[in-house]
């Protein structure tokens, strides 16, 4: 199944999007992260969520304004971004981390990723 972050869009500066993205049988699995890029730079990590939910992981750059959950029912990770700013355009990407080891925060630890959805902040 291919995975597809959706929720994406045109939001002016202050206003808030939820990003979506839908896993299949084996969501519970893994752990997951949001990571974004723009053109002519590299994948970004946003944030990231373990198996359970309990643990989380944010950019400084957006802590305080996005908040990363999991529903491990609708196999469904989630990213509320609340107070969105020019500077959050971008890119964003799900993506599926296996091993418990691996440094959440590099993109480098995850093996599966969904295509991304567009969020574009206008001033």
């Amino acid at each position: 199944v291919q995975l597809q972050a959706s929720g994406g869009g045109l939001v002016q500066a202050g206003g808030s999007l939820r990003l979506s993205c839908v896993g299949d049988a084996f969501f519970n699995s893994y752990a997951w992260g949001w990571f974004r890029q723009t053109p002519g730079k590299e994948r970004e990590f946003v944030s990231a969520i373990g198996w359970s939910g309990r643990t989380l992981y944010y950019a400084d750059s957006v802590k305080g304004r996005f908040t990363i959950s999991r529903d491990n029912v609708k196999n469904t990770v989630y990213l509320q971004m609340n107070k969105l700013n020019t500077e959050d355009t971008a890119v964003y990407f799900c993506a599926a981390r296996g091993d418990y080891n691996a440094d959440p925060l590099t993109s480098e630890s995850y093996f599966r990723w969904g295509l991304g959805t567009q969020v574009t902040v206008s001033s």
